[in-house]
Formats: C-alpha cells, structure tokens, sequence
C-alpha cells in the first residue's frame, strides 16, 4: 500500500495532466471551459475519482459528465503513458458543487455589507 504522501502525489500529478488534456488535446464540444477541482485516488490504486466543474456552473452537469464518461477510455489511456504507473486506475467522474456555493456565500455576505 502507498503512503498518504504518494497518493497525494500522484493524485497531483493526474490532475496536473488531466487538466492539460482537457485545454490542449479534448476537441469534444462538452468539455470546453470545464476544470478540474480535485483527484482522489483509493489506497489500492484502482480507482481514481475526479471532481470537475465549469464557468457555467451546474446547468451543464449531465452533458459535462457524460462527454466525461464517453471520453474516459481515450483519457485513461494518455493519463497512463504519462504517468508512471504499475496499472492505472479507472477513472470516475463526479460534479463538484463547490464553486458555486462559494460564489452564493460570496454574494450572501456582499449583500451584508452593502450600507442600507
């Protein structure tokens, strides 16, 4: 089993180089203005879970995360001759809600602020 260090690590650099691929080399009209919020790899190295959210916000969630699935072959394959790994895991796409709540918060304490 690796360390915390190294899943941290790889985790990183998966994110890192996903998140190249996605502005350089994704030509699928779905994933345009989309990025990469967090990787988490499980201790076994199997699975590498990817959380992802775009400018839109969640309107486009379902069509992000099926050109997500649809892409995740073509994806697994470059991240793996990238990274340097043993067996690469398989990838799983969730929607990151994180973002946005953080601009709602934003405007909440805006709203606040603004002298009455």
């Amino acid at each position: 089993m690796p360390s915390g260090i190294r899943l941290q690590r790889i985790a990183d650099r998966v994110k890192q180089e996903l998140a190249e691929m996605l502005i350089r080399e994704i030509s699928d009209p779905r994933l345009k203005q989309i990025f990469v919020t967090d990787v988490k790899i499980d201790r076994e190295l199997t699975v590498a879970d990817i959380y992802v959210s775009a400018v839109e916000g969640a309107a486009r969630s379902a069509e992000i995360l099926a050109g997500l699935e649809s892409a995740s072959g073509f994806l697994r394959k470059h991240l793996a001759a990238r990274v340097e790994m043993r067996a690469f895991p398989r990838l799983r796409f969730h929607w990151d809600p994180t973002p946005e709540n953080a601009d709602h918060i934003e405007q909440i304490l805006a709203k606040l602020r603004a002298p009455k």
